[in-house]
């Protein structure tokens, strides 16, 4: 049997070797001009390829699609892609949070090691080659249409990401051919992304605020909250606690949501205030902007001052009992209010795609049209980052080139 799979990416190229590796006739068609163009950017181009997890652990960072995925994750699960990966020669080294990368640290290898796989296997690849149409008859797949020519096949499969960082060439194509097909498609929006906040960030642009904890409520609910780090931007917050919320609210939308920084975790309540009474006695001739330089990073003392209404230039000895416990309660509830999620050009995955509904989770075949498949960000399936994402490309690109 010829199956043809659209897109050399992560997804693409896993779904070429297992189906290669079954003994398939395979040609992998990708429009760039060379395989893994998103590979290479991801973990800041080292590509944190996958999480050292067992698959339960592994499920419950997805945030979209864990019952989809569950079958795909235990089938080739992340144990799985690193034998592989050292199988064809790559060494691998495992760092904070069961991130996986290359030893060599260079995205670029990950790459090439998939590429030698599959060539072994014995798979086709062509770039250079962008598919313009899928072709299809009486309900099945018969061959796509790629530069102008009509190439026949019995299996399709779908693997052209979704569209963050269109300039790797994720520009939606996959979208379309499953609406073309009758397919219904989840309205998509980023994820793994920073957020646009209201007010002015730039004095403390660059600041990053490490052992916080970061909350998002809506309607009086509580829809996020996360332990960790985040960064001030000139245009509002990112850095990993951001990008965690953004997966988990960017289908509710902002309208209504408020975000809130507890800048002392650690600390109850009595406790900073005893911390506070404190500080502003042993600097009673200071000015405020200096004395919360202990409690905060450098540049955010102003902000969170301004925002308790204590004027950042006022005597530690003239604050009253009242101010006190205003700045207490933004030390511990730092209100934001976000405007919208950052584009697809800077979201590390896209969040929507093709109805899990409409596709088998053992085979990622498609309920509508036979000898067609989908796998990868082109699903309707996400994860938080650390190298989750990368994972369901790979296990359900597996799953769709075995095709059993």
């Amino acid at each position: 049997m010829r199956k043809i799979v659209i897109g050399g990416g992560a997804s693409g190229l896993l779904a070429a070797y297992s189906a290669a590796e079954s003994g398939h006739e395979v040609l992998l068609l990708e429009k760039n001009e060379k395989l893994g163009k998103k590979i290479y950017i991801t973990g800041k181009g080292r590509c944190n390829l996958t999480n050292d997890c067992p698959p339960d652990e592994f499920l419950a960072n997805v945030v979209h699609g864990e019952k989809f995925l569950r079958g795909a994750i235990y089938r080739f699960s992340p144990a799985d892609m690193m034998a592989l990966l050292e199988r064809y020669g790559l060494a691998l080294k495992t760092e904070r949070g069961n991130r996986v990368f290359p030893l060599s640290d260079h995205a670029s290898d990950v790459t090439k090691t998939l590429e030698r796989a599959c060539r072994q296997m014995g798979a086709e690849i062509r770039l250079g080659c962008e598919v313009t149409e899928l072709l299809t008859e009486g309900g099945e797949v018969r061959g796509v249409v790629a530069n102008g020519e009509t190439i026949a096949a019995e299996q399709v499969i779908v693997a052209t990401g979704g569209l963050s960082y269109p300039s790797t060439g994720s520009t939606g194509d996959g979208y379309r051919f499953a609406k073309e097909t009758g397919h219904t498609v989840t309205p998509c929006v980023p994820s793994l992304t920073g957020l646009n906040c209201k007010g002015d960030f730039a004095a403390v642009q660059g600041v990053s605020v490490k052992n916080a904890v970061l909350s998002a409520e809506k309607a009086g609910k509580t829809v996020y909250s996360g332990f960790g780090e985040f960064l001030f931007t000139h245009y509002g917050v990112s850095g990993p606690l951001v990008l965690s919320l953004s997966a988990k609210i960017n289908r509710l939308g902002t309208d209504g949501l408020t975000l809130y920084a507890d800048f002392k975790p650690a600390m109850k309540e009595a406790e900073l205030d005893a911390r506070l009474l404190r500080d502003l006695s042993g600097r009673r001739n200071e000015q405020m902007k200096n004395v919360v330089r202990g409690l905060l990073p450098a540049g955010l003392g102003a902000m969170v001052l301004r925002a308790a209404d204590i004027p950042p230039e006022k005597q530690a000895n003239a604050v009253t009992k009242e101010e006190r416990r205003r700045l207490a309660e933004r030390l511990k509830r730092f209100p934001m209010t976000p405007v919208s999620l950052r584009g697809f050009a800077e979201a590390v995955v896209t969040s929507g795609g093709v109805s899990l509904r409409e596709v088998d989770p053992r085979t990622m075949a498609s309920k509508r049209i036979k000898g067609l498949s989908f796998c990868g960000e082109v699903l309707d399936v996400d994860a938080f980052t650390g190298g989750f994402n990368l994972q369901i490309a790979f296990s359900t690109g597996y799953a769709a080139g075995k095709g059993e």
